[in-house]
């Protein structure tokens, strides 16, 4: 069923590879893999693109997924019935969001963070895809146990032992804590732009003086976002932990966990193609297939940009926020050619820009798909 428990936009997976299992995440995909069919992948020139690949087509057997569906911002139709609890998979998919995440923007019932995400992969025949809400205004460690308690809800809602955790930008940080505090609960964790090793953003936002004013002033206006905003939620602590000091302590904190599936894909813009940063043994054909196509920055992302570009005389591969190095854990995937919010579709499905033909919707179905075709 294509659920929603609650909240995810950011403002400002997978073909033919292995995943990786219980690595370190630091090298980009040392650890071992599960899987022994890695190998070269095809040609850019040979397939369309935007074309959903076999193994990458979302589709996915209804009959041992829970149907029916309801949603809590009512985007959601409902549909049928079914009996009988997952043993094995496939297992529900979560969409983790990122920082500044929400699912339903002041209850105005039209802005979601994976735009138009869960409906498409519902139209496809996934039936069980969640897209819980957390704090869009803190910290991974925060924000990493109310995931962990949507995804308990899941497990208790569709008796299926494990889920797939799917996480944008920072939620592929909270997607980690998750599992690795119960990797019992979790077959599979997949990261899409997430600042595995920080982002040159937070330690320039940290110099800027002010920070108690700006987490007074978000736990007062940020209620459209999040409901449960309080004394607790702190912008200053999130840009800490994507600081350079601070996410060396997360990742020697939340270790990769055995029996999990780490897997990772990085967004390239400023029509940057980044041959030599995106290269991965283990690209699988959708996402080798757009080698050759560029994206334009988003304006948004401008000043952005431009710092994580390392200045004028440098050019550093990143999607206007995170870096492509910086995004690699577990076995690294390769990249697509996006910025940081075309990766979700926004602002607002309004396309990546120029004559880049990336369609974010076939993205989130072949990355499901993928898991599919490997039993998760």
């Amino acid at each position: 069923m294509v659920r929603s428990i609650g909240g995810g936009l950011v403002l400002g997976l997978i073909g033919c590879g292995g995943f990786s299992s219980a690595g370190d995440g630091t090298d980009g995909g040392t650890g071992a893999s599960t899987s022994s069919d890695a190998g070269p992948t095809s040609s850019a020139s040979t397939t369309d693109p935007t074309a959903a690949s076999a193994e990458g087509s979302g589709q996915a057997d209804s009959s041992s997924s829970a149907a029916g569906s309801s949603s809590s911002s009512g985007s959601a139709e409902d549909s049928s019935s079914s009996t009988g609890a997952a043993e094995i998979g496939p297992y529900p998919i979560v969409l983790a969001h990122g920082f500044f995440g929400f699912e339903d923007f002041a209850g105005a019932g039209f802005a979601d963070y994976y735009w138009d995400v869960r409906e498409d992969l519902f139209e496809h025949g996934e039936l069980d895809v969640y897209t819980p809400a957390v704090d869009p205004f803190n910290d991974s460690t925060t924000r990493g146990m109310q995931l962990l308690a949507a995804v308990e809800a899941v497990i208790d809602e569709t008796g299926a032992q494990k889920v797939n955790l799917i996480g944008h930008s920072q939620g592929g940080l909270d997607a980690r804590v998750v599992a690795h505090l119960r990797p019992d609960l979790v077959a599979s964790v997949t990261t899409v732009s997430t600042p595995h090793h920080g982002s040159p953003i937070a330690d320039y936002a940290l110099l800027i003086p002010g920070g108690a004013v700006v987490d007074v002033l978000v736990q007062l206006f940020g209620g459209p976002l999040w409901g449960a905003i309080d004394n607790s939620t702190s912008l200053v602590a999130s840009m800490e932990q994507f600081s350079t000091d601070g996410i060396a302590e997360f990742n020697e904190t939340y270790t990769d966990a055995p029996g999990v599936a780490y897997a990772s894909i990085a967004g390239r813009s400023d029509n940057e193609l980044a041959p030599s940063e995106c290269a991965s043994e283990d690209t699988p054909p959708f996402l080798a297939n757009w080698a050759g196509v560029a994206d334009p920055i988003d304006p948004l992302f401008a000043a952005a940009e431009a710092i994580v570009d390392g200045g004028i005389l440098s050019s550093i591969p990143n999607d206007g926020l995170v870096r492509v190095d910086d995004a690699k854990w577990g076995t690294f995937l390769g990249c697509i050619p996006a910025d940081h919010i075309d990766e979700i579709g926004h602002l607002f499905g309004d396309g990546s820009g120029g004559d880049n033909p990336f369609d974010h919707l076939v993205f989130y179905r072949n990355v499901v798909g993928y898991l599919r075709a490997r039993g998760f």
